[in-house]
């Protein structure tokens, strides 16, 4: 008979919770990384769909700006939209060349830390981490927009709304990349789909003479007197705003270790394909907008003729859909439901990106190192949940509202974009210099050729990418400062400086902790200190420890309070036989730790400098609540002689009865029988010894 197979016990706590294996998921081993990987096709919805779900307010937002002048100046939209494309298809060619030079995922963080130095680095950086806190925001906020949108009852609950689908956002991430992309992906491609079918078919009606007319056609606009002035700037304006289609194309260099080999192609090929995309469903929207005459205003009640006081204003996208299609039809909601899932779904590609950013951070140093530890699904959940609760604070404070939010959005993404294109422009400089000089090697003058072709090529793209971003960057602070994006300016250099700092500390630490030529090992003794309140199982726990530690002397300190308590414990103690040396120290002032370390130094000062190892009973509870009844004396002690020199603190857990919860288990009331092979007494034997049945509590 072949023996049974039994699994490995478990150590205490090991097993997961089920609500979280529940929500999560089962543990992934890290030999499972390399299967997390994502090939292209689940990569574009992973890290594109910030970029792609632009499409639906970018042509919004321009368009409302315009409405400000009047609908005369919807006349500019096209030249504007066109600058809009030609600056994208700028980016993308600059942020191809930087996933080639910086393929580790530091993306302009790296490059500007590399290229320019420590400061531009991490202004660059928290350029960023404000921008994806902001991406999750405007993104969750033009989602619940487009639902309200459809279902017009549900405005109240808006901030509700925004918030829920943040931390199921969180939820669907935390269960993992691989995952997370099953779960993205179809939407993803169901927006990309459904709107380019809505985008053809509104244009063949117009090329046959039935042009789609959006319900807001019929409304006038209540336009503002401009000056010649205030008409460039609204241009100029309206231009920023629809700079917002260009958020999330530095998502895909930020990710590039999230991509399966050959990982510098995949990424300039999933890059170049978001690229492509939003150019043709950014184009699109805003024609069909534009021939189906929508007009959507920054304030709803400059409609002349719209009821803003009963019913919120329907989104660009929603009017375009049921001009196309009509309104209430299949694919109306079809278009509506996919726009509010590709929206919330962009915020995903700043849960991807912050917590990838905010690892590399954390490997050099600017960042809590607690970034730097994945999950039990090798994710950054820390990053993660750090991430969703600024973006929930950020909706909670500005109620949902996506009008406003958009004037803070794009500010830190032009920022990383100018000083990340100016680091690539040295880089190709340097790159330049090194590769001057000639080979006698037909071979070798050969490639260095191509390297120097190569290093010209991007260094003329990256020129061009800085200048046209450092001219953006300029137009969106002067058009869009005193519309609340001053507070991004000041969010910057304050989480700069709080970068900083953190690295300071770092370095600080590591030098002190540094090994050097003083240290010396070995000790003229070595002593333990047992404390003893009150004779109790736990303490008798920790004499059994100390014990079996077999320290040079071992001694038991009670301190006395009470002379009534000293003198009960010095009679149990002697008719319990307890084989340790009971030490009684007075406390005239009721103080615990001091008469403690008074007694170390006493120790030293007559026997020499011992380490000093001081055992302290701790328990081990179930209820949150009982941690406020329990071990806060002990915890006092253990800090206060932590700060002496030569004295190490070991607890010694004791598992009360409602530690089961957790553990599954409690302790023994017999400390030692079973390490020393003693058997256990059966409960029927002892009906009363019913921990005595039960595995011992973990090692101090």
């Amino acid at each position: 008979m072949s023996p049974a197979v039994t699994s490995e016990p478990r150590e205490p706590g090991d097993e997961p919770r089920l609500a979280k294996r529940l929500i999560l998921g089962d543990p992934l081993t890290s030999e499972t990384l390399d299967e997390q990987l994502l090939p292209k096709r689940r990569a574009l919805p992973i890290f594109a769909s910030d970029a792609l779900s632009s499409v639906a307010y970018a042509p919004q937002e321009l368009l409302m700006i315009l409405l400000i002048g009047g609908t005369a100046f919807l006349a500019f939209s096209p030249w504007v939209a066109a600058a809009v494309v030609v600056l994208l298809i700028v980016v993308v060619a600059s942020y191809r060349q930087l996933i080639k030079a910086y393929p580790s995922g530091g993306g302009d963080y790296e490059v500007a830390r590399k290229n320019l130095g420590e400061v531009p680095g991490v202004v660059v950086a928290a350029a960023l981490l404000v921008d994806y806190v902001l991406t999750v925001a405007v993104s969750v906020a033009s989602g619940v927009d487009n639902i309200i949108s459809a279902i017009p009852e549900l405005d109240p609950g808006r901030i509700e709304l925004a918030v829920g689908f943040v931390i199921l956002i969180i939820i669907v991430n935390l269960r993992g990349v691989r995952e997370a992309s099953f779960a993205f992906a179809i939407p993803t491609y169901v927006f990309i789909g459904s709107v380019a079918v809505m985008i053809v078919v509104g244009l063949t009606r117009t090329l046959m003479g039935d042009p789609p007319v959006a319900s807001s056609a019929e409304y006038g606009v209540q336009a503002e007197q401009l000056t010649q002035a205030a008409v460039i700037l609204l241009v100029l304006r309206a231009f920023s705003s629809g700079c917002s289609a260009l958020t999330g194309v530095e998502a895909v260099s930020n990710g590039v270790p999230a991509f399966r080999k050959p990982k510098i192609r995949n990424a300039q090929m999933t890059l170049t394909l978001m690229g492509g995309i939003a150019i043709l469903l950014f184009s699109g929207l805003t024609a069909l907008a534009l021939v189906s005459g929508v007009h959507y205003a920054e304030n709803a009640c400059h409609l002349i003729g719209f009821d803003c006081a009963t019913q919120p204003q329907p989104s660009l996208m929603a009017q375009v859909a049921a001009a196309t299609f009509g309104m209430g039809s299949i694919p109306f909601y079809v278009i509506q439901a996919a726009t509010a899932c590709v929206l919330l779904l962009a915020a995903n590609t700043a849960f991807n990106g912050f917590p990838l950013l905010g690892a590399v951070l954390a490997r050099d140093g600017f960042a809590p190192k607690a970034l730097n530890t994945r999950g039990d699904r090798l994710v950054y959940s820390n990053g993660m949940i750090l991430l969703g609760i600024a973006a929930i604070a950020v909706l909670i404070i500005y109620r949902a509202n996506l009008t406003t939010l958009i004037q803070l959005y794009i500010i830190g993404v032009f920022v990383s974009f100018s000083i990340g294109q100016i680091g690539m422009v040295r880089h190709w400089r340097r790159a330049l210099r090194e590769l001057t000089g000639s080979s006698t090697d037909a071979a070798a003058a050969a490639s260095a050729r191509r390297e120097r072709h190569s290093a010209y090529s991007g260094l003329a793209i990256n020129a061009l990418g800085a200048a046209m971003t450092i001219s953006v960057l300029l137009i969106v602070t002067i058009t869009k400062f005193t519309h609340g994006a001053c507070l991004v300016f000041i969010a910057i250099p304050v989480l700069s400086v709080l970068m900083i700092g953190v690295n300071r500390y770092y370095r600080d630490v590591e030098q002190e902790i540094r090994v050097d030529d003083t240290t010396r090992f070995g000790a003229d003794g070595d002593l333990a200190i047992i404390l003893v309140n009150r004779l109790q199982k736990p303490v008798l726990k920790a004499v059994d420890y100390a014990l079996a530690a077999d320290h040079d002397r071992t001694i038991a300190v009670h301190v006395a309070v009470s002379e009534e308590d000293a003198a009960e414990l010095q009679r149990e103690w002697v008719e319990r036989r307890v084989p340790v040396e009971l030490v009684i120290i007075e406390s005239p002032y009721r103080s615990y730790a001091t008469p403690v370390a008074r007694f170390i130094k006493q120790y030293r000062e007559k026997f020499g400098s011992s380490v000093v190892t001081v055992y302290l009973p701790q328990y081990i509870v179930g209820h949150w609540w009982e941690s406020l009844l329990h071990n806060r004396r002990s915890r006092r002690i253990a800090q206060a002689l932590m700060l002496v020199h030569g004295v190490s603190i070991t607890l010694v857990p004791w598992l009360l009865d409602s530690s089961e919860l957790i553990y599954g288990r409690r302790s023994r009331p017999l400390p030692g029988d079973e390490r020393a092979g003693r058997p256990t007494p059966h409960p029927a034997v002892h009906p009363h010894a019913r921990r005595a049945t039960r595995p011992a509590g973990p090692p101090a």
